[in-house]
């Protein structure tokens, strides 16, 4: 779930994100192409600038997988 592109002479990667938020209120980000490749904060715009760090780190110490996303599924179980 990302992209490869060059702009400007600079080679840039995009990546899909993965946003939730906890029962404490905290925003949960995570990039299913970088495993372990998470943060979470109490702002969504601390979050977007933290998980961008997060993917410049990651990059630098493994390579993103291709997955393709399909969706969102609701399963009733019951409890």
């Amino acid at each position: 779930m990302y992209t490869v592109w060059d702009i400007g002479g600079y080679r840039m990667k995009e990546f899909s994100v993965i946003i939730e938020k906890d029962e404490d209120g905290y925003f949960i980000a995570s990039v299913p192409a970088l495993r372990g490749c998470h943060t979470q904060v109490k702002s969504l715009d601390t979050l977007m600038k933290r998980i961008k760090e997060a993917i410049e780190l990651c990059l630098e110490v493994e390579k993103p997988v291709s997955n393709e996303f399909i969706g969102v599924q609701k399963v009733a179980v019951n409890v």
